[in-house]
């Protein structure tokens, strides 16, 4: 017995030495901040020390993007390592599919605590089983600094190799937080795709500082790591997320949407002052996790881990990177209005795959949008950055290295035909690997949102009918052509021009809602509603807002 004690005592011992070994590592996210908008990635004006400082000390990534413009899909994307598509969280707000993994099941085998303190953005709660420590007392989702602290502790003391997630709701909107005064609005060098507007200045002001107060919270964060004695076997991550709120950013695959900083502090693995080129993007963020604690790649994972480029054993990653956006479910969205991205590091290349439909979202409700379309009418600049804005070519092609505020559509011009047609067609490809059916996946993405989700068949019909005016009782007038989307409550059924948009459904109830979709030509069309509830049916699509059908 004694023998067996003392072998177990330095099994112990030896595994509880072999943990200590293992490094902490630390995920800090940004919430809608545009990466050329933190001081060491190139604005003058903004006031970011701690992330200046922490790319000083580890390597900032130049080249680093997402596959998704918007908070949820990117969230998911970070914390499972699948495209956004293939877990099907791609609309904002919604969930990923039943048996889709994140990062917590993966370190858990390998001795890891996982937690997470701040903004969630993820669900069901059962695919995401992080220990969550809360969010900053009020309103805002912010990290939880005094449930971090106690974290740090708890794993320090036990000596817990752990993960954390630490996620900011800063600097997204409203931008109410961080000293203003710290900043002249009257001097401040506005991008040059903004027109140079008092309400666009002013909102510009207030969201600098409010990076300035995402900076604080890096800061705080490495106190704490310094407080526990963790900062020499932690990694410390850095990422800003999408961009900002402002046009062309965040919500579009524009550069200045998918593009993202990423520094890495590696203390005693990582050069100090280092810069990659690497072309890396989200996805490589949970294998890099895995590889860091220990652990063979995952072969099922979109990604590739980025520890040889860190250690700088590799000089090159990815060859290519993806976006993907989706309008439908994001306030003030366009009715759908996919768009597809693909960037070899310097060329960008956008399929807008509905560009007969305005692009609409919640910047157009915002005072300082409204400024941008007032000057317009006596601006042909601002008119030009307005009407880019709304309207898109089917293609866009731009030069990221010298057009990075992508201003200057190449898609037509046959200098660039070899570069596009390769582009296009490994977009293609991609859509197809990860189960893109483009404008189809668009129409079903209210199916991932859980408030939405019917539960019951949807119709999807793709193809654009002929106006069919017969003589009917219902009728609607569509002003485009376009995808035209019915909700209906109960087991009844629709019919438009004669053909079935939302069946039958005798397992339906009162609040039941069912939805289907029907490609429709402008001009007037029948509509048969049967055994329906009354005021139980409405619908909506291109330059329509959600209208009831009585």
């Amino acid at each position: 017995m004694k023998f067996i004690f003392n072998l177990l005592s330095s099994m112990l011992l030896a595994f509880c030495s072999y943990a200590q070994q293992k490094p902490n590592i630390v995920f800090m996210l940004a919430d809608d901040c545009t990466s050329w908008d933190i001081g060491v990635y190139g604005n003058k004006d903004s006031k970011t020390p701690t992330i200046d400082r922490l790319a000083a000390e580890g390597m900032m990534f130049t080249k680093c993007y997402q596959s998704a413009p918007m908070c949820s899909p990117t969230r998911q994307n970070i914390l499972t390592g699948l495209y956004p598509v293939r877990s099907g969280a791609y609309p904002n707000h919604t969930s990923v599919k039943e048996n889709v993994k994140s990062i917590e099941h993966y370190l858990k085998t390998l001795g890891y605590k996982v937690a997470l303190s701040g903004k969630k953005h993820y669900g069901p709660a059962e695919n995401f089983p992080l220990e969550y420590l809360g969010k900053a007392e009020g309103k805002d989702s912010d990290p939880n600094f005094y449930n971090i602290d106690s974290f740090l502790g708890e794993t320090s003391s036990q000596e817990q190799p752990f993960c954390l997630f630490i996620s900011s709701n800063q600097p997204h909107t409203p931008w109410n937080k961080g000293d203003t005064t710290l900043f002249d609005k009257t001097k401040l060098k506005l991008p040059p795709f903004y027109p140079d507007l008092p309400k666009t200045r002013s909102a510009y002001r207030d969201y600098l500082a409010e990076i300035n107060y995402l900076d604080g919270q890096v800061q705080t964060a490495l106190n704490l790591l310094e407080k526990h004695k963790l900062e020499n076997n932690t990694i410390f991550i850095f990422a800003s997320e999408q961009g900002n709120a402002l046009p062309f950013a965040k919500w579009t695959c524009y550069n200045a949407g998918l593009k993202s900083a990423l520094i890495v502090k590696w203390p005693g693995m990582v050069k100090p002052g280092s810069v990659s080129d690497a072309l890396v993007d989200y996805s490589d963020i949970v294998p890099t996790m895995i590889d860091l604690a220990g652990g063979k790649p995952i072969s099922e994972l979109d990604g590739k881990s980025i520890v040889p480029v860190l250690t700088q054993e590799k000089k090159k990653h990815n060859k290519y990177t993806y976006g993907q956006m989706t309008t439908r479910g994001i306030i003030n969205g366009s009715d759908y209005y996919p768009i597809r991205s693909i960037s070899n590091g310097r060329y960008r290349y956008i399929s807008n795959l509905a560009s007969e439909v305005p692009f609409k979202n919640w910047v157009f409700s915002q005072p300082f949008f409204t400024e941008w379309e007032e000057d317009a009418k006596s601006n042909p600049q601002t008119k030009k950055l307005v009407q880019k804005y709304r309207f898109r070519p089917a293609e866009e092609l731009y030069d990221d290295d010298k057009d990075p505020y992508n201003q200057h559509n190449l898609a037509s011009d046959p200098i660039y035909k070899k570069i596009k047609k390769e582009l296009k067609g490994q977009l293609q490809k991609w859509m197809s690997q990860v189960g893109d059916e483009g404008i189809i996946t668009e129409l079903l993405a209210i199916e991932h949102m859980p408030a939405v989700k019917s539960g019951f068949p949807v119709a999807i019909d793709t193809s654009l009918h002929e106006p069919k005016i017969i003589k009917s009782a219902r009728h609607i007038e569509v002003p485009v052509d376009g995808y035209y989307t019915f909700y209906i409550s109960g087991e009844g059924k629709l019919e438009v021009d004669n053909q079935e948009v939302v069946p039958f459904n005798t397992r339906a109830t009162k609040t039941s809602k069912r939805y289907g979709v029907i490609g429709l030509k402008k001009g007037v069309h029948s509509i048969f509603i049967g055994n329906s509830l009354p005021g139980s049916v409405s619908w909506s699509g291109p330059e329509t807002i959600l209208t009831n059908l009585e």
